[in-house]
């Protein structure tokens, strides 16, 4: 096992722990003690010592034996020890209230390493594990109880600190977004929050959005923090915030567009998800089916469905390039019939059966044999509003039906269902306008894996977005007349109004 990648192990460069320390000085100005939660080779805890001198006390505490033995070092002239301590054993609000009248800064940068790959690794650096956001068990299935160890780390550290602590941990921005997250959406006071951008490819090698995340001592309820985009800016870039029972990135452009936040009469849907891209997915070749692994095949058509991939959507595309075979019309149907309805079908998922057996993800457990994942009667539907989860921009698309068939879109992809063309397209503009666009993005973050996911999108009262466009008589009339995908038909008047 490689041990760097098992801690999440990223040490930082001095230069960058010295700007570090002068941000913060110019945010609490001169602590009583710092303290180190997890020191690494003690670069931290130099840096505050060139910013305070002896002026204060220090303490490191670290897991890895070399990397203590190697700070006590360079560290013993100055009077700075490190001592062992496993982060997940110790008992922090003891260690950080030990003299609950100091000034106390917590200093330092955390693993940068979710727990799953920790265990994917066999790594023992791992908390407890408790389902310590309360995850339902679908939502854990598909991803969500994935977390930075970092992630972890932090919520447990600021229920520790004491009233006068500040707190300064360079970690993922995304990371950041989430502890103020939990936080806020419990209605939890913290104190004073903000997040100072920094350059994680030149100073640690790794292309992500990084920052030096910062909850000052002052406690308040206000549930803000505001954003820079280097160590030395004065001025803020931009303010999230805790608006409506959600993280806002932009809480002035929020504002202006707060009229059309809602609920969404039409319900959102993830595209389908089957985890074997090179078996599932074809091209056309000459007549026939080409897939991922280069084989030319001859299958019946009855299965196979014209599929439009993320990268597609975000082009605009409203013609498929790609088919995709379907094993199943709803999650729970089973797949035996496809021997008697197609043979060449069956004997083609049987010879590629170790592939699809092997698929890591818990949702086909107990399902039938060569299951798919987000399929129902709303896939079939032959017109579709269909937008990329995963790229910056937000191009909601009118999909219709290619060769008699309605397409498909891959997991990575959101889609409402319509009942015709008039009405995708309809939707599609009202999506796409200014207004629609604007709060988006003030509900999502660039730095984020999938910009956009189906929560967001639920959020977008389409009446009122038709009223801020001038057209809720059409609206209104779709309601009515083409209730396919609607949530809740017998609730019309309510979303009407």
């Amino acid at each position: 096992m490689n041990t760097k990648r098992a801690y999440g192990d990223f040490q930082t460069p001095l230069p960058l722990a010295q700007s570090v320390l002068k941000c913060l000085d110019c945010i609490g100005g001169l602590p009583e003690r710092v303290i180190g939660p997890t020191a690494g080779l003690g670069s931290f805890l130099l840096a505050a010592y060139q910013q305070w001198g002896s002026s204060c006390s220090y303490i490191g505490y670290e897991v890895n034996p070399i990397y203590i033995s190697a700070a006590n070092c360079s560290l013993a002239s100055y009077g700075i020890e490190v001592r062992e301590q496993n982060f997940f054993a110790a008992d922090w609000a003891s260690i950080l209230k030990s003299s609950s009248t100091d000034k106390v800064l917590i200093l330092g940068n955390l693993p940068w390493v979710t727990n799953a790959a920790l265990a994917r690794m066999r790594s023992t650096n791992l908390p407890e594990k408790t389902n310590f956001y309360g995850l339902r068990g679908l939502e854990a299935k598909m991803g969500k109880a994935n977390f930075d160890i970092a992630e972890w780390m932090l919520i447990h550290l600021i229920k520790a600190m004491p009233t006068r602590a500040i707190l300064g941990i360079l970690c993922k921005t995304a990371t950041a977004r989430r502890v103020l997250r939990y936080f806020w959406q419990r209605d939890t006071s913290i104190g004073k929050a903000s997040l100072y951008k920094i350059n994680a490819k030149a100073h640690f090698g790794v292309a992500v959005d990084a920052c030096l995340f910062c909850i000052h001592p002052e406690r308040d309820n206000q549930r803000r923090a505001l954003v820079y985009s280097e160590l030395q800016k004065q001025q803020p870039k931009t303010e999230w915030g805790w608006i409506d029972g959600q993280i806002i990135s932009d809480v002035a452009s929020y504002r202006k567009t707060r009229e059309i936040s809602g609920s969404s009469p039409y319900c959102w849907r993830s595209g389908v998800k089957h985890d074997a891209a090179k078996v599932m997915e074809f091209t056309s070749d000459g007549g026939y089916l080409r897939n991922g692994l280069g084989e030319l095949l001859d299958l019946e058509p009855l299965y196979i469905y014209p599929l439009l991939k993320s990268s597609d959507l975000a082009k605009g595309l409203q013609l498929p390039k790609r088919s995709v075979l379907l094993t199943q019309k709803a999650i729970q149907d089973s797949t035996d019939i496809i021997a008697e309805k197609a043979p060449r079908t069956w004997r083609y998922l049987n010879r590629h059966a170790e592939t699809l057996d092997r698929r890591g993800s818990s949702i086909y457990k107990n399902r039938p044999r060569f299951s798919m994942f987000g399929l129902g009667c709303y896939s079939f539907a032959n017109w579709k509003v269909a937008l990329s989860g995963l790229y910056s921009s937000f191009r909601f698309v009118s999909v219709g039906p290619c060769g008699g068939k309605p397409v498909m879109v891959d997991d990575t992809c959101y889609f409402i269902p319509c009942s015709e063309q008039s009405e995708a397209e309809f939707i599609a503009s009202l999506l796409n306008s200014p207004t629609s666009q604007s709060f988006l993005n003030t509900l999502t973050f660039q730095d984020a894996k999938r910009r956009v996911i189906k929560d967001v999108l639920g959020r977008i009262s389409l009446s009122a977005l038709a009223r801020k466009e001038g057209c809720q008589e059409a609206m209104a009339s779709y309601l009515k007349t083409h209730p396919l995908s609607l949530k809740e038909p017998t609730q019309m008047n309510l979303l009407l109004g």
